[in-house]
């Protein structure tokens, strides 16, 4: 891959947009990577924890208008908006709200339109009190795309959520945090992620991995929640790391297994 760097350690995956000359902005090409890239972490049940950012200290300055504007992009763009099912521009950021480990985005510089929604996908928001965010898509003439109607729901209220929307207004990280689009401030924010997935990585990947689907469940599928919660509990039951957890609590040297469960 040329448009993502990925790196693994220690059992968390630092995920890095790779256009710096382009303030990291998202191209069709780096859609299909961001895919690629989850894919290839889901597979890997050794990692525990996912950090997403962008290079040059910039999240995302939304969509590549340029690539947005070539003829034979707009075509192919059509029939992703046409065709049954999600599109490539869902997929590539809803996949990180489904897969079964912690995604903690690193917000620096610009947050705009795209790079806001992949943003909304992630668990976990830590941004410097300097960045700035907006829901951009209308200045374009557009509107959000690329899963915002589940990434943004339960973050805030659908009043707010319309104003920002509809006005594209560009607010600072300070406000981001009053009204709930992120976690955390932090002077060093991709410092901040590390002491974070390095506290998830204390707890049995099993159990953050049902964590994180009955909390989601929670928020878009209520109706499935509490049968999630049972289903969820027997497996662990029945695993390994639930008892090494029980060993962990007293024996912190104690080491989990990989992930049993997707």
């Amino acid at each position: 891959m040329e448009l993502i760097k990925l790196s693994i350690q220690n059992g968390i995956a630092e995920v890095r947009l790779n256009r710096p000359e382009k303030r990291n902005a998202m191209s069709f090409a780096l859609l299909r990577e961001l895919i690629v890239t989850a894919k290839t972490i889901e597979k890997d049940r050794h990692i525990r924890c996912v950090i997403l950012k962008g290079e040059a200290q910039v999240f995302s300055a939304g969509i590549d208008l340029s690539d947005l504007n070539n003829p034979k992009n707009r075509a192919y763009a059509a029939w992703e908006l046409i065709k049954p099912g999600e599109s490539l521009f869902q997929k590539a950021f809803l996949i990180w709200q489904r897969l079964p480990i912690p995604v903690i985005a690193v917000l620096e510089g610009y947050c705009f339109g795209a790079g806001m929604q992949l943003a909304l996908a992630a668990d976990i928001r830590i941004a410097h009190p300097d960045t700035q965010l907006s829901i951009m898509e209308s200045r374009w003439g557009l509107v959000p795309d690329m899963g915002l109607t589940r990434s943004l729901k339960g973050l805030v209220g659908p009043d707010l959520a319309k104003e920002l929307t509809l006005s594209a207004r560009i607010f600072d990280a300070q406000y981001a945090k009053t009204v709930g689009l992120v976690t955390h401030l932090a002077d060093e924010p991709h410092q901040a992620a590390e002491h974070l997935a390095v506290e998830f990585l204390q707890r049995s990947p099993d159990a953050v991995a049902a964590a994180k689907s009955v909390l989601n469940a929670m928020e878009h599928a209520p109706h499935r929640a509490l049968r999630l919660e049972k289903l969820w509990q027997l497996k662990l039951l029945l695993g390994k790391n639930s008892r090494l957890a029980r060993q962990k609590d007293k024996h912190p040297e104690v080491e989990f297994l990989p992930r049993q469960y997707k």
